[in-house]
């Protein structure tokens, strides 16, 4: 019988996490069988899957009934639905926290995103959600932006662990792994221990070559349309050659005396959106130790069936850094593609909350 390829990941060193969380894979039994079978240690969640969560399981009506016979606004009731489900699922995941001495077994759960250019709003919700869930390996998820990345180094200093999320460019990156080193030199100055501290820095890929493709198209040129599908991978990869640069050099060297984790670089929209590229586009070239890919279950699936695992990381990153060179020479500058993402990815997610408000009403 041929070995997992998720087992045989995880044994290279990363680690898959589940995109996707509700109440049918928790109390079907699901989890623990992606755990067991699949080596999968942790789960991270968003309000868009949320709103499908309750939409589409009939596990919560009873809950939703009962919050709202007890007069409670929107917020309350869905953070009344979705608390429970983040405290199940870290129950779960609890002896991978436990094995990996709190390197791995989290699940995070996010802030309402229409808090995302409001770095106060922001830390405070965080720091109330962690309260209300009560769990050690919870990673509390803030937006990549000016305002949240002020937060995440607030809440890092506090000894709060965080999925920095909606990172879309090498200079959004920069910034969050920047707030992580000072966040977690404050926290260790004040008197905190150093390995309480656990970030991961999701980077968002399917949604760039979904932006930069059409831009090529729009070209049109033989050079540009040869591009198209190419531009994800190649910002994982220099954000990974950063990644290496920050966390073994001289400004990691006094955190790591002080035994402070490495933030680690997690892979975020991963399934691939253009039928006409890999199912494991953004899988197979981004497999490296000490990285963490999350995928959401069709992405699961393929590579179960059809994966193959072998360290690519680290491979072609002059390639990759040329490819980013040739789009900057047809006016594509991938810093500002992540920005409008970052925008765009914020109102998907507002528009998500949004609804679930309203469905709780």
């Amino acid at each position: 019988m041929n070995e997992n390829p998720l087992l045989a990941l995880k044994a290279l060193g990363q680690h898959v996490w589940l995109d996707n969380l509700s109440r049918t894979l928790l109390r079907e039994g699901k989890l623990l069988r992606l755990i067991g079978e699949d080596g999968i240690d942790g789960v991270t969640s968003n309000p868009a899957i949320f709103q499908k969560a309750i939409a589409g399981s009939p596990y919560y009506a009873e809950d939703l009934e009962r919050l709202r016979a007890a007069g409670l606004d929107a917020e309350a009731i869905y953070e009344g639905l979705v608390i429970p489900d983040i405290q199940a699922a870290c129950n779960i995941l609890w002896p991978d926290y436990v094995a990996s001495s709190g390197e791995f077994g989290y699940v995070s759960l996010e802030v309402s995103p229409e808090l995302a250019h409001d770095a106060a709003a922001t830390e405070a919700a965080a720091l109330r959600l962690r309260a209300a869930v009560e769990r050690d390996n919870l990673l509390i998820k803030v937006p990549g932006t000016p305002a949240g990345i002020q937060a995440f180094e607030n809440l890092t200093a506090a000894g709060v662990s965080v999925n920095v999320t909606l990172i879309f460019s090498l200079a959004q990156y920069e910034a969050v792994a920047q707030a992580y080193l000072r966040g977690t030199l404050r926290w260790v100055a004040s008197g905190g221990h150093a390995r309480q501290v656990r970030s991961v820095a999701s980077i968002f890929l399917s949604r760039i070559d979904t932006l930069v493709d059409k831009l090529l198209a729009a070209i049109g040129t033989p050079p540009a349309t040869a591009m198209m599908g190419e531009s994800g991978v190649a910002v994982a990869k220099v954000c990974y050659r950063r990644y290496r640069e920050l966390f073994a050099g001289a400004a990691f060297n006094m955190q790591r005396l002080a035994s402070v984790r490495r933030q680690t670089l997690l892979w975020a929209s991963t399934g691939t959106k253009n039928l006409a590229y890999s199912d494991l586009l953004y899988v197979e070239p981004l497999i490296g130790p000490a990285t963490i890919n999350t995928l959401p279950d069709a992405t699961l699936t393929a590579f179960r069936e059809h994966g193959k695992v072998q360290d690519r990381l680290a491979e072609d990153m002059d390639q990759a850094i040329a490819r980013i060179d040739a789009l900057a020479g047809l006016g594509i500058d991938l810093n500002e593609v992540g920005e409008t993402l970052q925008g765009e990815g914020l109102s998907l997610f507002a528009e998500a909350y949004r609804a679930i408000l309203r469905e709780m009403a």
